[in-house]
């Protein structure tokens, strides 16, 4: 995991965005590439496209001054970084980008700021990008590296985002592997474990029934309890943790206190 990628946008979760990308990027000694995204407005015209027009100047003008002070700051970090200006709608933009990445840094649901819908953004460039997506809240402050919550349900889902999260994982003091017990586990929790001490990472399986409970609480429950930095998980699954759409991912997306590492 050398090669990360930042979304760069003027909204209340790019401090969290930023701060996660250069806690990341220091830690595995990689490269950060920016890429600022000028959303193209989709707006009623007026026939003669002067509303347009005004409209995407002052997108660009926005755009522009935050550039500039996002360039000022990361020129005096300790970390190799690049720049790509990008128009277009957010998630296409960053999925452009996005091929030679190893890791992409966005926000689940900015709380109270239903623009850009990130939510949505993250959802999407998840279901459609080869590398993992790490999705954290506005609010984080740091990106520790020290504890992590794997949340397993044994699908090609949470094997992938396992896999991703190895470079990651090697930096944490305690893993821990959760899973609900259940006849569709196709791969169990201890084969895992085991393919993390291949990779000389330690890891605790813990098993609970999912009863009555929906998944994103046993999730977010479990995670508290851990005292985790980061969760783990597979994007839309089918597992014992199970997930639609409208389900545990969505769920999470919308309202996690933990950064979450997702791979679909």
């Amino acid at each position: 995991m050398k090669n990360i990628l930042l979304l760069v946008h003027d909204d209340h979760g790019q401090e969290a965005r930023l701060q996660a990308a250069l806690d990341i990027t220091r830690a595995v000694e990689g490269h950060l590439t920016c890429i600022d995204v000028t959303p193209y407005p989709l707006i009623a015209g007026d026939g003669f496209g002067f509303a347009e027009t005004v409209v995407v100047l002052d997108e660009r003008e926005s755009e522009a001054k935050n550039k500039s002070v996002i360039s000022d700051r990361l020129s005096r970090e300790d970390v190799s970084w690049s720049w790509i200006d990008a128009m277009d709608e957010i998630a296409n933009a960053v999925l452009d980008a996005a091929d030679l990445a190893d890791l992409i840094i966005l926000n689940r649901a900015l709380d109270g700021f239903p623009m850009p819908d990130m939510r949505d953004i993250a959802s999407r460039i998840v279901a459609r990008a080869s590398a993992p997506v790490l999705a954290v809240p506005e609010t984080l402050e740091r990106f520790e590296l020290e504890r992590a919550l794997v949340a397993w349900d044994g699908r090609p889902s949470a094997a992938a985002a396992l896999r991703a999260a190895v470079p990651l994982l090697a930096f944490a003091k305690e893993v821990e592997i959760f899973t609900a017990q259940g006849p569709d586990n196709h791969i169990a929790p201890e084969e895992a474990a085991t393919y993390l001490s291949r990779h000389g990472i330690k890891a605790n399986v813990r098993k609970t029934d999912i009863g009555k409970f929906h998944a994103d609480f046993l999730i977010s429950d479990e995670a508290t309890m851990f005292r985790a930095d980061y969760i783990v998980m597979g994007a839309y699954g089918r597992g014992r943790l199970r997930e639609t759409f409208g389900g545990t991912t969505k769920n999470l997306l919308t309202k996690s206190k933990f950064p979450l590492l997702m791979s679909h």
